[in-house]
């Protein structure tokens, strides 16, 4: 009788592999639950390892565990006008107490709708009942730290609100980030005296200005800015783009920034004129103080550009008419005119008698009587009244007489040739 082969059908719980390469396997099993994820369940020599051991080893079904200052990215799952409640991924949602979302307006609140993903920050990992506390003010503070030093390491520049001052500088605020801006690093305070500072400060409270961080330290709240050079970078930019843009014979909208002996700078969008003392008025002009002070918006005639030495040349008197241009039309010889007296020199005396028309007053002309100087007749601020005796337009030059502007004076006007009295040089 040929062997006979034996076949031995067992159940799944008893069969066992005849095969020494299969001691070791795996089968795929899927486990199914609302908590539990697909597993593979593994067989060692010591057989099938367990579903409980599996989850402690794997690192995805451990439970996440937080620190203090993490920021976290957590969705909106519950909100109520006390609380809110966020799911971080830990075992139980993160809890946001009221006073930690006073940042967000009532509007924002009322906006929010479950789903929404919300920036937190960490400040307790678990109380008593287990929740993470969380903040949004904290979170939304630590994002604009974050910005702050990108900004900081690209050199860019940053608007700010100035919200006081004390002694050493500004007091700004930064997207709710406080910061310093030290008096040295303010432009326009000068070295003038304490109180002077002080009033100016005082006038940057509630203004916005440009600013450059020149140090920020997370770790400390510490911020340090400058609006000193972000004022000069911007300037400097604007500056060379002026130099191109400008042209001989624009008026240009200007803002008085200092006055000197010798004229008054004005800036015109970022880069300073020269206005000289001759260019300020067609009258007569002592000093540039008589007609402009700091801060006072002008219009200015563009004189010249020099694109190499990056200099422009300004005039105020050029953006009004000339008043010779059109004297004829107002005065003609034999009127008796106000005047008041702007020189007195060895020879006569200099009377204005409109803005820019100034006559001489020859020393003969002053009084019947015979005089040694003109000083003992008239000074300077008087104001009288004389007769115009020659008007010539195109000299700009023009005669006047106290003396023949007497109410008694009953003579006529000859036609007399001033401009041969006048020693050289004696113009209005």
């Amino acid at each position: 009788m040929n062997s006979i082969e034996e076949v031995v059908t067992a159940t799944p719980e008893t069969a066992v592999s005849t095969n020494p390469e299969q001691e070791k396997q795996e089968a795929e099993v899927e486990v199914t639950g609302a908590a539990l994820p697909t597993l593979t369940v593994e067989l060692d020599e010591n057989g099938p390892v367990s579903l409980m051991e599996q989850l402690l080893n794997d690192p995805a079904s451990r439970p996440r565990t937080f620190e203090y200052g993490q920021v976290l990215e957590g969705t909106l799952m519950f909100k109520d006008s006390g609380e809110i409640l966020v799911d971080i991924g830990a075992k139980s949602e993160g809890i946001v107490p009221n006073r930690e979302f006073q940042t967000l307006s009532a509007e924002e609140v009322a906006g929010l709708k479950i789903g929404d993903n919300l920036l937190v920050f960490v400040i307790q990992p678990q109380n008593q009942e287990g929740y993470t506390v969380l903040s949004i003010d904290k979170a939304r503070l630590e994002k604009i730290w974050r910005k702050l030093q990108i900004l900081s390491e690209a050199n860019e520049i940053v608007q700010g609100d100035v919200v006081g001052f004390n002694k050493g500088g500004l007091l700004v605020e930064l997207e709710g980030v406080r910061g310093f801006v030290p008096s040295s690093q303010v432009s326009g305070l000068g070295n003038g005296p304490e109180a002077a500072k002080q009033a100016e400060l005082a006038r940057l409270v509630n203004t916005k200005m440009p600013l450059k961080i020149i140090e920020i330290d997370r770790g400390r709240n510490r911020l340090i800015l400058s609006e000193r050079q972000a004022t000069q970078e911007k300037r400097d930019a604007q500056k060379e783009r002026l130099i191109v843009e400008l042209e001989a014979g624009q008026i240009r909208d200007g803002v008085v920034t200092t006055i000197c002996d010798f004229g008054a700078f004005v800036d015109i969008g970022g880069l300073d004129g020269l206005v000289h003392l001759s260019e300020m008025s067609w009258s007569r002009v002592n000093h540039p103080s008589e007609l402009v002070k700091a801060r006072d918006q002008i219009k200015v005639y563009v004189l010249s550009v020099d694109e190499n030495r990056k200099k422009v040349a300004l005039s105020i008197k050029r953006t009004q008419a000339e008043p010779w241009s059109q004297i004829a039309a107002s005065y003609e010889p034999g009127q008796v005119l106000q005047a008041t007296i702007t020189q007195v020199a060895n020879f006569g005396a200099f009377a204005r008698i409109a803005d820019g028309i100034e006559g001489l007053i020859h020393v003969s002309e002053l009084s019947e009587e015979r005089v040694q100087h003109p000083s003992s007749v008239v000074k300077e601020g008087d104001v009288v009244n004389v007769r115009l005796l020659s008007l010539d337009p195109q000299r700009r030059r023009m005669g006047l007489s106290i003396r023949k502007a007497a109410p008694d004076y009953d003579g006529t006007v000859e036609a007399e040739a001033e401009t041969e009295r006048e020693p050289v040089g004696a113009t209005a």
